[in-house]
């Protein structure tokens, strides 16, 4: 079932909303345009950045027709299923089977805490309904369910699994994965923007990035240098990285107001989340563009 390999730089998508808090097709057809032309290997749609969890199935659907269009097979796609138990997440993979995602992106169940083989037995349903490859995704941030880094390396058995997303922030088993295991067809990807530099240093297959819908050039320039043992360069980009996390802090964090308040400063969309109170104000707009002035600045001197 492998037969496309996670690699690269893999942005995962924003949903532009509108001021009634549906879906604007045709930002996301912006955005999504903008990445691909960049140069990216492949696409997160519906993903945390996305607003995943509260998207219904019907609106994923349509976003992964919008991308799928706009990257016109230039890019690998992985669709992301959130839900919050085995069962429904297993009815929306088989509701968007038709639409033949390279792969699906699958986290753990989340509200109720599931012991190691609570997961396993999670993963091994939904493997077992999907013809997709799976990407194991570990956010315990949001999920409360952290994916051990023994249980991942027990998924990585499995041929039907591509690959593991790690947004932890936690280095040490991420590293110890990524050098311990060479299982053919099995990728390890970093998902936490801080350590993208370190992670394709110490041999991962790829990045994701919710921060890169804002700039992906440097996550590109970065993905190459890598491949090329050019060290001095992934490691210029990832400072550059680091400095466009300015637009995160002027938002005191929240980061997907922030970068949707970054990509509408940019043109590219508006700044509304599906959740009308969480759009960031007209105060931390003005710090967003303040950031993207100084990084701008800072380029061209």
């Amino acid at each position: 079932m492998k037969d496309k390999q996670l690699h690269g730089v893999i942005p995962a998508l924003i949903t532009p909303m509108d001021r009634r808090s549906g879906v604007d097709y045709g930002a996301l057809e912006k955005q999504a345009s903008y990445l691909s032309a960049a140069g990216v290997q492949g696409f997160f749609i519906g993903g945390t950045t996305a607003e995943g969890a509260y998207l219904n199935t019907e609106e994923l659907r349509l976003s992964f027709q919008v991308v799928q269009k706009a990257s016109q097979g230039k890019q690998f796609l992985c669709l992301a299923c959130l839900r919050s138990s085995t069962e429904s997440v297993c009815k929306e993979v088989e509701a968007l089977s038709d639409l033949n995602p390279d792969f699906l992106v699958i986290i753990t169940p989340y509200y109720l805490k599931y012991r190691q083989s609570d997961i396993l037995a999670h993963y091994r349903q939904v493997i077992e309904v999907s013809s997709t490859p799976v990407i194991v995704y570990n956010i315990p941030s949001t999920t409360h369910n952290l994916i051990t880094l023994d249980t991942v390396l027990e998924l990585a058995r499995d041929p039907r699994v591509a690959g593991t997303k790690d947004s932890s922030g936690d280095f040490i088993p991420f590293s110890r994965g990524v050098l311990a295991h060479s299982g053919e067809g099995f990728s390890w990807i970093q998902g936490e923007d801080y350590l993208h530099g370190p992670s394709l240093m110490i041999g991962a297959q790829g990045i994701v990035t919710g921060l890169g819908n804002v700039f992906i050039e440097d996550y590109v320039e970065m993905y190459r240098a890598s491949r090329q043992h050019d060290w001095e360069t992934v490691r210029t980009m990832q400072q550059r990285i680091n400095r466009l996390y300015g637009v995160i802090r002027s938002c005191e964090g929240r980061v997907i107001p922030a970068i949707k308040a970054a990509v509408s400063a940019l043109g590219r969309c508006e700044p509304w989340l599906r959740a009308r109170s969480m759009t960031p104000g007209k105060e931390e707009l003005a710090a967003v563009k303040q950031v993207l002035a100084s990084l701008e600045e800072r380029a061209t001197t």
